[in-house]
């Protein structure tokens, strides 16, 4: 693309485009970044400029760009049929992939219900859970949720992982949810941030104060689920890792913890892996980690491999029948859409399950994971580092929080002062793609990367890092 197509691309693009997530107003004053191709580990902007995917396309790249083996699965497809609905019929891809997903997901998830993104993933669950108590004659409309969780920005999903910040201006049109805290917004037991002013990472912490932490966590719950007894449909939570909170990483045992007692209150418990899922955490699910069974599941973003939107909701089978029965009982789940399990998406996602077989990815996103906690340890020099508040990282997910010079571990620092957004400006200009959760800078390369780019990743991150305030 030449200089005057470029020109003209961005004009059209500051004309017309409404960017996700993306202060528009300063957008517009900038040059974009257009995209025109990509490779590997590679981002190929319109001028020919290279730049490593550190943030996996938005955390949904798995083998990198280009997979001639996901290519192919999906050119097959698109000889046969690009869409057809799944409503009152079927196809092969879709059926074959459930039949995977069924076989890798832990416990009794025997059943898939397709969407297209993982905020509306999140939504058949809620109206999954709901509806089983309904159809069993209870009425169960209430949904407990973790404080700084995020399901996406759909209605029900944002009412479930409500953001003051993302969210505020529509507050009039959610459900009330009941929140209790998570993990991190315990600093001892029984107090939480809002009531004390400040926040402790466990990360910095001894192994006794950690345990005291989850401990404090799951106790809270424990009193959340008492008080609504008889109410509550279904505890909702990202396993492991607390994504769009900014990479917060729960205490070993909590899960476990949450999973207990939902099965103590009899009551349904959703794990939200759209982040976590598909080896992200070192695992195939994050559940897996500890052991843990969940009744629905929530399934987005690596489903794919990165190629193509595609969601999927599993479920027991148990769930699935209460919503079974004669046509004059109206159990029928009336939910869907016009791009529910597409083909070509489905066949991307078979062809990236098949990847992880041959290329036993999983232990691979472990090395590498290892490698990479060794390498950003140095960042927890105060002296060298005085702008590092909290390194946090499970598998391939990492945060890395920037705090006021002085005051490690806390949390609140001015957004205004955009230090994530300078990090992450300053490893563009060095070629490295990464997209900061405010003042959190997130690294989330695609699984395959090689170990040379990854160590490149770790790098210009760290090196950033070290010019702030200079």
């Amino acid at each position: 693309m030449d200089e005057t197509q470029r020109q003209q691309l961005a004009q059209l693009d500051h004309a017309h485009v409404w960017h996700p997530f993306t202060p528009m107003r300063q957008w517009r004053e900038k040059e974009p970044l257009i995209i025109e191709a990509a490779e590997g580990d590679w981002l190929i902007d319109a001028a020919g400029n290279r730049y490593l995917d550190g943030v996996s396309s938005l955390w949904c790249n798995v083998h990198g760009h280009r997979v001639p083996h996901i290519d192919r699965a999906v050119k097959q497809q698109l000889d046969k049929v690009a869409h057809t609905t799944m409503l009152g019929m079927t196809h092969e891809p879709a059926t074959r992939l459930a039949a995977r997903l069924c076989a890798l997901a832990p416990g009794e998830l025997n059943k898939v219900f397709y969407t297209d993104a993982g905020a509306t993933a999140t939504e058949v669950a809620f109206k999954m859970a709901v509806g089983y108590w309904y159809h069993r004659g209870q009425r169960r409309d209430t949904l407990v949720a973790l404080e700084g969780a995020y399901h996406g920005d759909t209605v029900g999903s944002m009412s479930v992982g409500y953001s003051a910040t993302f969210h505020e201006p529509f507050d009039p049109l959610v459900f009330r949810v009941e929140r209790a805290g998570s993990p991190d917004v315990f600093h001892e037991c029984g107090l939480r941030i809002a009531e004390c002013g400040v926040a402790r990472r466990w990360a910095l912490e001894d192994e006794a104060h950690v345990q005291h932490v989850r401990d404090a966590a799951i106790e809270s719950l424990d009193a959340w689920l008492t008080e609504l007894d008889g109410r509550v449909a279904a505890v909702v939570v990202e396993p492991i890792v607390q994504g769009a909170a900014g990479i917060i990483v729960q205490p070993d045992g909590y899960l476990r913890g949450v999973a207990d007692l939902c099965r103590k209150h009899d009551t349904l418990l959703i794990a939200d892996e759209v982040a976590t899922g598909f080896g992200r955490t070192g695992a195939m699910f994050a559940c897996e980690l500890e052991s843990v069974e969940p009744d629905i599941m929530c399934l987005g973003k690596g489903i794919t491999g990165g190629y193509l939107p595609l969601a999927a909701t599993l479920c027991t089978d148990e769930i699935e029948q209460a919503f079974c029965g004669e046509l004059d009982e109206h159990r029928t789940l009336y939910h869907g859409h016009t791009y529910t399990g597409n083909p070509l998406a489905a066949a991307a996602a078979n062809a990236s399950l098949d990847l992880f077989e041959q290329n036993d990815l999983l232990s691979v996103v472990n090395e590498k994971a290892a490698a990479v906690a060794e390498r950003l340890n140095v960042l927890r020099d105060a002296g060298r580092y005085p702008y590092v508040g909290d390194v946090r990282q499970k598998g391939l997910m990492v945060g890395i929080e920037l705090v006021p010079p002085g005051e490690r571990g806390a949390t609140g620092f001015d957004p205004s002062r955009r230090l994530g957004y300078e990090v992450a400006d300053g490893c563009r200009a060095s070629g490295i793609i990464v997209r900061p959760l405010g003042n959190v800078v997130v690294l989330m390369p695609p699984l395959a990367i090689g170990q040379a780019n990854l160590h490149r990743l770790c790098d210009v991150v760290i090196g950033r890092i070290e010019q702030l305030g200079k």
